[in-house]
């Protein structure tokens, strides 16, 4: 049994929640100042590593210039992030100067854990590294040509292939966005790319009427891999972003089985709707200990902390199944 994390870090639901999924009461997890140069730190990927956790963090600092940073967490709520921005190794001479990155993911796959990330290439693409210790970065080609973001790998290989989910997109806050898939054998020449899922029309389910865009990693279950995913609604006032649950076909993930129409996290407490980019939540890591169930999302709050949020797994496909917009 591979997702199997007991020390995941946990609060029970309130009473009188109803809701499939809650908000940590001590949110947000990680303020904007836990460094000495940051102004935020949101929008980052955690994974179990060694006793504890580990991780990339989107930390825009105070000239306001969006770096990754690497951190560990004993307990996934206590963070020690790194004071430099991570220097990636290895790669060609024309993709790996820094222009900036951020919105990473990591995924822990065959024994290397691979990070996914907004790379700078002639605008956004989606940048590819590995480590085995959260100190060296080896990088990669970038995995699809500009205009690209949310870039998600899947935990495993499927039908021998890595499998990588993402967003084309423009050089701007695009009014578009579909999710998309992509196959690789050897995580560097993409292709068989496909369709997966557009923005729903606004009478159907006005939250994630205008992009979509991928979330954490996926969570493989027997009813089909579990995604988070995060939509934007253009209201009269901006965008706002929530996120709500999808399932996929397992050997062929870029079938729909279900999808939430209802959203499962909105901005409404003060750190979601408050801070540099209001009315956003923005998830991009899932804790998932598969013996009891438990769900532990690191989501980013109005582009300015990191919050969290709890569920268990068979809540959560029940209420994708109940609410399927399809």
């Amino acid at each position: 049994m591979k997702n199997i994390c007991p020390n995941i870090p946990w609060e029970e639901r309130p009473q009188g929640c109803t809701s499939p999924m809650w908000r940590y009461s001590a949110n947000p997890v990680i303020p904007r100042d836990l460094l000495p140069d940051s102004n935020s730190i949101f929008n980052s990927a955690v994974v179990p590593f060694g006793k504890g956790f580990a991780g990339v963090f989107r930390v825009d600092d105070k000239n306001r210039r969006m770096t990754l940073r690497a951190g560990f967490s004993d307990d996934g709520i206590n963070w020690k992030i790194n004071p430099e921005t991570i220097k990636f190794e290895g790669a060609d001479p024309e993709v790996g100067e820094w222009v900036y990155g951020y919105d990473p993911r990591v995924v822990e796959i065959e024994g290397r854990y691979y990070v996914t990330w907004c790379n700078g290439y002639h605008g956004p693409t989606i940048g590819l590294a590995w480590t085995d210790d959260f100190k060296t970065f080896h990088q990669l080609e970038n995995a699809l040509l500009p205009y690209n973001r949310n870039g998600v790998l899947f935990p495993r290989k499927i039908d021998g292939k890595f499998v990588l989910l993402s967003r084309p997109s423009d050089t701007g806050h695009t009014a578009f966005g579909d999710i998309f898939l992509s196959e690789s054998k050897d995580l560097e020449y993409w292709g068989h790319h496909r369709h997966v899922m557009s923005p729903a029309p606004f009478e159907v389910s006005a939250w994630q009427c205008m992009k979509i865009g991928a979330g954490p990693v996926p969570i493989e279950t027997p009813e089909g891999w579990l995604l988070f995913y995060h939509g934007v609604l253009h209201s009269c006032n901006g965008y706002v972003y929530a996120f709500g649950s999808a399932l996929l076909d397992l050997e062929q993930p870029w079938k729909v089985i279900a999808r939430s129409g209802q959203y499962l996290i909105s901005p409404q407490t003060i750190y979601e709707c408050a801070g540099d980019v209001p009315n956003v939540t923005f998830p991009c890591a899932a804790l998932y200990d598969e013996p009891t169930g438990r769900i532990a999302v690191y989501y980013g709050c109005a582009d300015t902390v990191t919050g969290l949020a709890f569920g268990r797994i068979d809540d959560i496909i029940r209420f994708t199944k109940e609410t399927n917009i399809l």
